[in-house]
This record gives structure tokens, sequence and C-alpha cells, in this order.
């Protein structure tokens, strides 16, 4: 059977976690994921926790591509959205953990930012079962004591299971997990339709991942799980934020429900996550599954996508950028339209011309410099946005799209100037260009030609078509 723990996960990675030993709860580890971000993972451990915590798992996208084993974002997309159209079924194992003496504060529990309400876990996942649905999603907890603490939940999925549980006076049973495959926290931080549970998810991009039962209220959660707590949600609220979010700004202080820890579980070599609020990890394990659902709707209606991408400066969920190949000069305003629709967040939408890199944001500019007329903008007032736009005035914003492409008709002149492609001479063209300079005593020419350039040597005018063929000598 195969183990699907993170740390097997960390024991197979090229780039081997750098140990930080004993650190400080408060800012410490915002400071060191940061000052290693896109460098190294790293391990690191609290003075008065029980476990050691992982950070920076996936901050560079050629990770995430790695872990589902694939060699390009477009491949990601297809199996990302092929795993939520046609799930597989985790199957169920045996519960192999072990009970645990621990507490809340024994989990990654960190003060993050001045500014935080106080020390905040943002890597557990709550499982939880109603029925026959069961649902995954990852959810911020601020530590309010050893066994309880506050848990922001949006109106997505885990929020429906707790009203309806709610309606009969009942507290909802649920599973904390903290600790687990990588890949299985990307499909914890998607958000499938209600009923599709994100394990099975989890199945269909790791073969063979399987779930266990807890021990108490019976919710299925990953098998090789590094911790599990089970406990409830209770009907009771506290206040929960100010807390640091995806976009780098305070989101608002609120009312939300309480957990209440009541058992824990811990594997054989127990390891735990920990993920940087607004870092490159949080943006990608949050934003990259958005970045395939934009794909997908843009690419129903657009024939050629070349790339997509929320930016990191828009903390990938508020402002993307999408490259295409149009057929018609109305094509970047359909993809427009259709990228808000595959993520609502979104406030900002660029659409430029294949020739531009959208890696690059000096070549975003650039298209918007050149190609660009206000004119051409799309604007949507009074819409659904996102509670972590502090722009937005109680979720609802304005939207804008821009249309950064070349008209077909005047592709020309739109045209980015630059050097030609440089290729090198095949043999049989470099001899007989050899036999032909020889007689005039010349060495010491370019082994490049490139298409239309002209090279002169001496009162030799050679020009080159197609990278390399001789037109012409002047003898």
């Amino acid at each position: 059977m195969s183990d699907f723990s993170l740390e097997k996960y960390a024991s197979s990675l090229s780039r081997k976690p750098l140990s930080l030993g004993i650190v400080d709860r408060a800012y410490e580890p915002t400071r060191l994921l940061t000052e290693n971000e896109r460098k190294n993972v790293v391990k690191l451990k609290f003075k008065d926790a029980k476990y050691e915590f992982l950070g920076n798992i996936f901050t560079r996208r050629e990770e995430l591509w790695s872990a589902l084993g694939v060699d390009g974002d477009t491949a990601a997309y297809k199996r990302l959205l092929e795993a939520i159209e046609k799930p597989g079924k985790a199957q169920e194992t045996r519960f192999k953990l072990r009970k645990a003496d621990a507490k809340l504060s024994d989990l990654p529990f960190a003060m993050y930012y001045p500014n935080d309400a106080g020390m905040y876990l943002t890597s557990g996942v709550i499982f939880a079962k109603l029925g026959n649905i069961s649902n995954a999603s990852f959810h911020r907890m601020l530590l309010l004591s050893d066994s309880r603490a506050a848990l922001r939940i949006v109106p997505r999925n885990l929020y429906t299971m707790l009203k309806e549980k709610n309606k009969g006076g009942e507290d909802l049973e649920v599973a904390l997990v903290v600790g687990m495959h990588p890949v299985a926290q990307l499909a914890a931080a998607m958000s499938p339709s209600y009923g599709v549970f994100e394990m099975d998810v989890a199945e269909k991009l790791l073969p063979g991942f399987t779930v266990s039962m807890t021990p108490k209220y019976g919710i299925p959660v990953p098998a090789d799980a590094s911790v599990v707590v089970e406990g409830k949600i209770l009907r009771e609220k506290a206040r929960e934020g100010p807390f640091v979010d995806l976009t780098s700004t305070s989101d608002i202080v609120r009312e939300e429900p309480v957990f209440e820890a009541e058992a824990f579980y811990e594997g054989k070599k127990p390891l735990l996550n920990m993920i940087l609020p607004g870092g490159e990890e949080h943006k990608l394990l949050m934003g990259y599954p958005r970045e395939a659902a934009i794909y997908e709707m843009v690419s129903r209606v657009v024939p050629k996508v070349k790339k997509v991408r929320l930016t990191s400066g828009g903390g990938m969920w508020l402002h993307c950028a999408i490259s295409i190949e149009k057929n018609t000069d109305g094509d970047a305003k359909t993809a427009i339209l259709a990228a808000f629709t595959g993520h609502t967040s979104l406030k900002n939408v660029i659409v430029v011309d294949s020739d531009v890199d959208i890696d690059k944001l000096e070549e975003i500019e650039w298209a918007i410099a050149t190609r660009f007329q206000p004119s051409k903008m799309v604007i949507i007032n009074e819409a659904r946005g996102s509670s972590l736009d502090p722009s937005a005035k109680d979720g609802i914003t304005s939207k804008v799209g821009i249309d950064a492409t070349a008209p077909l008709a005047e592709r020309d002149k739109y045209r980015k100037s630059a050097l030609p492609e440089l290729k090198p001479l095949p043999r049989e063209v470099k001899e007989e260009l050899d036999a032909m300079l020889k007689e005039k005593r010349i060495k010491g020419y370019s082994k490049y030609l490139a298409d239309g350039m002209v090279t002169i040597f001496g009162d030799i005018k050679i020009s080159a078509v197609r990278g390399y063929k001789v037109l012409a000598l002047n003898l």
C-alpha cells in the first residue's frame, strides 16, 4: 500500500528541508519563511510545541507540476479539471493513528504579523460528514485556549453543512487535520460542487489514496494524516480577526464559530506543515485551482488560450492576465467575460496577444501602453467581489477588463521590434561559403545568418533567407 504521508513526500524532495531548529512563535516563522521562499523548504519547531513543522512546500509552479506528475500548466489544469469532473473513489482502510497526549498549542499556531488578533493556524483542513456527504476545506483558526479556537467559515460547503446541523439545535462533528500530502491539500483548496468529496478528487490525482474513519465520529480523513483532532464546531461564536490574509492586508473582525477539540491522534512520525499568510505557497494553493477554472471557461469561447496567470501582486486571487490567439477582434472581450465567470472574485482581467509573455509584468505593461485604448475597456459595476479586497463594500465591487490585443487587420503595426533569430549554417552551406570566400582571403565571418540579414565582408555582400540560404555573392 502506498504511503501518502507528508513525511514520505518530504523525504522524496530533491531539495531537502533546511532545518532551522527551535524558533519563537511570534514573527520568526514569517521572517524565516519569507527569507527562504522559492529557495528552501524549511523545517522548524516551537519550544513549547510537541511537533516539527515544514514550510515552503509549494512556492514554485514547478514543484506543483512535479507533485502532479506533469510538465506544465496546461497539463496540470487538465488534471485538476478532470479530477473535479470525474473524481476517483478514496477507498476506506483501518484507522492506524494512535491516541496522542496533545493540545491545540502543539499545532503550528503562530503570530505571523503584529496586527493579527493572536496565534493563528493556517494549514488546518476541516473534515465533516453530514449524511452521505463529506467535505474537506481549509479554514484559518485563532487559538483561544489549548482546546478551543475560532475558525473563519465563508459561505461555501462547510457553511452549508453547519447551517443544516444548527437548524436542529445541534453542533457539527468535525475532524481537524494538519499534515497531509500536498496534492491532498491542493484538492482541499478546490471548490467542487456540494456533494463531491475533495478526497475523492485527491484519489484521482493520487491513485491509491485512502481514507480512514475517525474513532469517535466516523469522519473520513486521509489514512496517512500526521495529526487528526476530533471535535465539534459549536453554535457558540467568538471574535475572530483581524488577520493578514492572501492579499497581505488585514481581514476584518467577525463573530465566527468556535471549534472545540475532544480527541487527538498522531501518526508514527508526525510531521506537520505551516503556510505563510500572503506568501507564495498560500497563493498557489488557493489560486492555482482558480487558474484552472479560468483556463477552462476561456478555452470554451476562444480558440487558443496560451497562458493564464492570477498575478502574485493580486494575491493570485483578484487580478488575472490571459494571453490568447484571436480569430476575431471580439475574442478578447469574450475572454474577459468568461474569466469573470470562471472566478467570481476577480476584479481586473487583462487580455493580451500570444506574443506577450504574461510572466513578465513589463511585457503586460508594454501591451497596455501600445495596444490598449480606454474605449475598449469593459466595466462591470455593482458585482459580487471578494471579502479579501479591502476596497470592496460588503463584498460588492466594480470589475475592469482590459483588451490589450492588437487589431487583426493591423497586426504588423503593433509588432515589437526584435533581432532576428540566428540559426547555425548547415555544413554544406558553410563549406560552399568557405570555398567562395577563400578566393578573397577573408576569414572569421559569422557562423550564423538570419532571415533578411545582410553581412558585408570587404567587397562581398551576403544576404540570407530562411535563416541560412545564401542568395547572392557580389564579387
